[in-house]
């Protein structure tokens, strides 16, 4: 399947034929992991576009104290809740082990607080479909694109991309982004051990550890 049927038919696809296009277009299962510790407010619209772009969307509730789990599952979600806080990467590692329950030969990760647009999924699998990746890093700042970010925010961004490289050997833009695709044969490199931000420059580390240089970078919008 060529590049261009894929844009193209996802860009035809209307709200109520989505799940029919991301059938058509992605013959591999896959399944979008959403950590979350008190998203109620945000957690249901994301869960019910999210839908339209995968086959299964996984919430994992860390501890919240609201109702993020029970507004999830009204809106489709299979929910796993930690009865405590335990940290992004704790929920990252239950995610990435349900997603192998449910038969995941891609495996998304978004944040649920919104920033990211699930209309996007269908360009960051596209590289692992057409066997061109093992993983991809969804990037705000690809080719000096996301020049609209705060000055401040891009110098930070560029020091900790920098310590990134060291650490993982690779060449990275975004090392923060929390929106990836990886091939579910990757899912056992990973050490889910840091929290918060950290977690995300671990799982480029590992993945330069273990020699996964087969990775790309799209550019993705924040919403």
């Amino acid at each position: 399947m060529s590049e261009e049927k894929i844009v193209d038919k996802s860009a035809q696809c209307t709200v109520q034929k989505q799940s029919e296009c991301v059938k058509s277009t992605t013959p591999q299962n896959v399944t979008v992991i959403l950590p979350a510790y008190n998203e109620e407010v945000y957690i249901g619209s994301i869960v019910l576009l999210t839908k339209y772009y995968a086959d299964s969307v996984i919430v994992v509730d860390d501890g919240s104290s609201d109702r993020t789990a029970e507004i999830a599952r009204k809106a489709g979600a299979e929910v796993i809740v930690h009865e405590v806080n335990k940290g992004k990467g704790a929920a990252l590692k239950t995610g990435f082990a349900a997603a192998a329950n449910f038969g995941a030969d891609i495996i998304v990760t978004m944040d649920s607080d919104g920033q990211h647009n699930p209309a996007e999924i269908q360009k960051i699998v596209d590289p692992i479909i057409r066997g061109k990746a093992d993983m991809v890093n969804g990037s705000r700042y690809l080719n000096g694109l996301g020049k609209n970010t705060p000055s401040y925010r891009r110098v930070g961004q560029t020091i900790l991309d920098g310590a990134t490289k060291l650490s993982s050997g690779l060449q990275i833009t975004d090392s923060q982004s929390g929106f990836r695709a990886f091939s579910a044969s990757t899912k056992d490199i990973f050490r889910f051990k840091a929290n918060g931000m950290a977690i995300e420059s671990e799982m480029l580390a590992d993945a330069g550890k273990f020699g996964l240089h087969n990775m790309k970078f799209v550019f993705t919008h924040t919403i």
